[in-house]
């Protein structure tokens, strides 16, 4: 005769086996299957940050731009100029494809079809910034890429403005879990890189939250007239362009932000006194950005029997 607690077990197993299980990322995702994966990419970051240091804040941004639409998996790597790279926050501004490219590729020599792009960005992004100062943090692995690009609309609707307010900000970052601490770490990767005339015209012209002196130094290189030295680059950083620090907080305080929703991370609000901490101590911007940065690369990750491994980054193998 069967018991009752055969059918129970039996009962049990069958609810188990019929529930999704998702894989969680880890920093040793590829320790047996791709042991020089990580040193490889390294590598392959650090000679071309070498050769273009602001290549370092292109790399961050990318891996950013990725993360906050459709989640971390390499979808803005897809040479689709219909999908996310054509929105108004990505056009003739996201670069960096062919070093991610040639990074991985190189991996793609020693382990073909293991590692996949969206880990090779997110490795990118860490490498890039310690190769210009900043502070190194443990990259978890095992995402998996997309095969399709997100939109166009989506992309504009998910990626932060240049022109955002705070409130705005906030909330853009809350829909990602990020919280306001969140937002103003990884804000301080302005630190480093530059930005488009189009994208401060507004603020360096007729902006009375800014300082005189730092508006009249940008408007030489930025035309008021809309359409005319549009692509114009000025650093995000007048201090130390080239250079992550916490530099780019002292500037907030002296009204020198050059983006509108730099500023207004320093301009009465909630943010301020995270923008005075992090000046009053460097260590904890260091530390709250790589801490930032891993929950920014824990955003709706493809795992485990989802997604592919690309073979090359820009198409769907």
């Amino acid at each position: 005769m069967i018991s009752s607690n055969y059918f129970l077990v039996t009962l049990v197993i069958v609810l188990i086996a019929n529930v999704p299980c998702e894989a969680q990322l880890s920093s040793t995702f590829y320790d047996s299957t791709c042991p020089n994966a990580l040193s490889t990419i390294r590598n392959s970051i650090r000679q071309a940050v070498s050769r273009e240091q602001r290549m370092a804040a292109s790399l961050v941004r990318l891996h950013f731009h990725d993360c906050f639409v459709q989640g971390c998996d390499g979808s803005i790597l897809l040479n689709d100029t219909a999908g996310e790279r054509a929105a108004l926050q990505n056009a003739n501004s996201v670069r960096g494809f062919e070093v991610v490219e040639a990074a991985k590729q190189a991996v793609e020599a020693i382990c073909p079809g293991v590692v996949s792009c969206a880990d090779v960005l997110a490795v990118a992004a860490r490498d890039a910034t310690v190769a210009v100062g900043g502070q190194s943090w443990t990259v978890k692995l095992g995402r998996r890429d997309s095969t399709t690009a997100a939109t166009r609309a989506q992309a504009q609707s998910d990626l932060p403005l240049a022109s955002d307010s705070l409130q705005t900000l906030i909330s853009n970052f809350a829909n990602k879990n990020l919280n306001e601490r969140d937002m103003v770490a990884l804000s301080g990767s302005h630190t480093i890189g530059q930005a488009r005339c189009v994208t401060f015209r507004a603020r360096i012209y007729g902006n009375t939250s800014i300082d005189a002196g730092f508006a009249s130094t940008r408007q030489r290189q930025c035309p008021q007239t809309s359409g005319n030295g549009d692509g114009n680059l000025a650093p995000l950083d007048l201090v130390t362009p080239n250079s992550f620090d916490n530099n780019y907080f002292r500037n907030l305080v002296q009204l020198k932000g050059l983006l509108a929703s730099d500023q207004v991370l320093f301009s009465g609000g909630s943010s301020d006194s995270i923008v005075q901490g992090y000046i009053s101590n460097p260590r904890s911007f260091q530390s709250d950005f790589g801490a930032s940065m891993i929950k920014m690369g824990d955003i709706e990750p493809l795992t485990g029997g989802n997604g592919i491994i690309r073979r090359t980054c820009g198409s769907a193998n």
